[in-house]
């Protein structure tokens, strides 16, 4: 059944918060009043939240006709976050708040422990399963949920040794997504079809939440939680860590370097909420709720990366009092890496003659799988 909507025909239909919740944040721009996220039309506009955790598209020509779906339009163009759009365009309605740094450092991890536990202890739990890459954003959700864990990666890869050593300190069971090429060649154009991409890093990043939602959905399960935002958030990324030493990154402070990365939350948030539902299930992203953004905006940039150059240091300082430390304080590769999935598809686009001295060789192979 088709999600396309016309404002004449279901004027308040919202996703992640009430209609009521909605006005209130649009008449006094309150850009987290309390919520997850949210994203629909309100009063005759369609909306999406100050973090973009929501997708939302409108026609590109007709922007009174929209969707949660992009493929339920013809010409789909995303609402920005923070916006609101009519016919007569977009108006940025909703603008994360840049607070100055928390002086008491003991006042603001608690404040993150707080946030985090809140939001973790209120996700719904009925169909739920938790992704599970064995590092501390997934932890700290593991921790607090009783719900099955899943990883998916290569035979041998990181993400699923790590996460099977650290569902064995949690004391839980972990069920793994062992990947094989024939899953890649197959994922691929389903992903690409969700989410409207073919570069290389989007694909690699999709294919194991895809993949790892697919098989909880064949289990059973229609909601899935993700650790989505925490190195956006709270210093998780080297180039956040190395400022202003880092050309990936403009700002001269790690707290500005990190208000860089969380503007690309969106954009990111957009393909991976697509490709999950493509999977079958609902993502459920306590560490994007607005009780932990606040906090994490609120953090210094001692406690995003140390001197030591320990990042997510407030984070895993909060949430030692419910995860192991070998767990809170591990490292670990990204996604893509750790699952071993951009390399194989790497492999993969190689032998289909797609070789690395061509532009874009993994494009292009993705491209020809589409």
């Amino acid at each position: 059944m088709s999600d396309r909507r016309e404002f004449g025909v279901e004027t308040d239909r919202l996703r992640g918060a009430s209609p009521a919740t909605v006005r209130g944040a649009l008449a006094d721009g309150d850009p987290l009043p309390g919520t997850a996220g949210f994203a629909g039309a309100a009063d005759g506009r369609v909306v999406r939240d100050a973090l973009g955790r929501q997708p939302v598209f409108t026609g590109a020509d007709d922007p009174e006709t929209w969707s949660f779906d992009p493929a339920a339009l013809s010409d789909p163009d995303p609402v920005p976050a923070g916006h609101a759009r009519d016919s007569d365009g977009d108006e940025r309605v909703w603008t994360l708040p840049d607070p100055d740094p928390a002086t008491d450092e003991r006042a603001a991890v608690r404040a993150v422990r707080q946030g985090v536990r809140g939001a973790v202890d209120d996700a719904p739990t009925e169909g739920l399963a938790v992704a599970f890459s064995g590092g501390v954003d997934s932890a700290a959700l593991a921790a607090r949920l009783s719900a099955p864990l899943y990883v998916a990666g290569f035979p041998d890869s990181h993400d699923v040794e790590a996460a099977r050593s650290a569902a064995a300190k949690l004391d839980r069971e972990i069920r793994v997504v062992e990947l094989a090429h024939g899953d890649i060649e197959r994922a691929v154009p389903e992903v690409a079809a969700a989410t409207g991409r073919t570069n290389a890093m989007d694909v690699s990043i999709a294919l194991p939440l895809y993949l790892v939602a697919e098989r909880a959905a064949a289990d059973g399960y229609d909601r899935l939680a993700v650790g989505q935002g925490a190195d956006e958030l709270f210093g998780g990324y080297a180039k956040v860590a190395r400022a202003p030493d880092d050309e990936r990154v403009a700002a001269d402070t790690v707290r500005g370097a990190r208000r860089e990365v969380v503007a690309t939350l969106p954009d990111q948030l957009e393909r991976d909420v697509l490709a999950l539902r493509a999977a079958g299930v609902e993502p459920v992203a306590p560490l994007l709720d607005d009780r932990v953004v606040a906090a994490a905006l609120d953090l210094p940039g001692d406690l995003l990366v140390t001197d030591r150059g320990e990042r997510k240091w407030a984070l895993r300082l909060a949430v030692r009092e419910w995860v192991p430390d070998p767990v809170a304080f591990r490292e670990k590769k990204a996604v893509q890496y750790g699952s071993l999935v951009s390399r194989e598809l790497d492999r993969l686009a190689r032998r289909a003659g797609f070789k690395r001295r061509m532009d874009d060789h993994v494009g292009q192979y993705v491209d020809s799988l589409c």
